[in-house]
């Protein structure tokens, strides 16, 4: 004997849910924008201290050190992404 069991969950009209998801989209974009601005701040006082204590203005190999946290999270692109802000922070060489 076979039951047939109905859905309990309500049909969602599929404009409302992408509407909904860019929405969401939207809010994670403005924390990123957010967090971007704040990080690119704490890297160009980072720049200053440096500078001003007769340092170079960069560091190699804290470079490669994020670089590599960017591609182990994101293979395919990870490290781009590290390089654009790492030159936001720093400007281009």
């Amino acid at each position: 004997m076979s039951t047939v069991t109905a859905s309990t969950a309500p049909a969602v009209d599929p404009s409302t849910r992408i509407g909904e998801l860019r929405s969401s989209i939207d809010d994670c974009d403005a924390a990123i924008i957010e967090l971007v601005q704040r990080r690119l701040a704490i890297s160009q006082e980072i720049g200053a201290i440096r500078a001003a204590s007769g340092g170079t203005r960069l560091s190699l190999a804290r470079e490669q050190q994020v670089l590599s946290r960017f591609r182990a999270v994101r293979a395919q692109g990870g490290a781009a992404l590290g390089m654009m802000l790492l030159r936001q922070g720093r400007g281009r060489l």
